[in-house]
């Protein structure tokens, strides 16, 4: 089954025609609202891509609490 998503909101515009590929070894800045200057910041953790970016412990341990937080009670 082929599955399709937009995300050209979500990304700078000069990665709205990329591949997830090439969006993934982007740098953080290639998402819409963030600046090279967050990139800089992220670099001072280690994060250099989007792909590090998803996969950083604690922003993936981040993601998760807030996902959690509509299911509890």
């Amino acid at each position: 089954m082929a599955v399709s998503i937009e995300l050209g909101k979500a990304l700078d515009k000069a990665y709205e025609n990329s591949t997830l590929d090439e969006v993934l070894s982007a740098p953080p800045s290639a998402l819409a609202g963030l600046t090279e200057k967050h990139d800089e910041l992220l670099a001072g953790m280690g994060i250099k891509t989007l792909r590090d970016l998803g996969s950083n412990k604690y922003f993936a341990t981040a993601g998760v609490l807030v996902a959690l937080s509509g299911k509890v009670g």
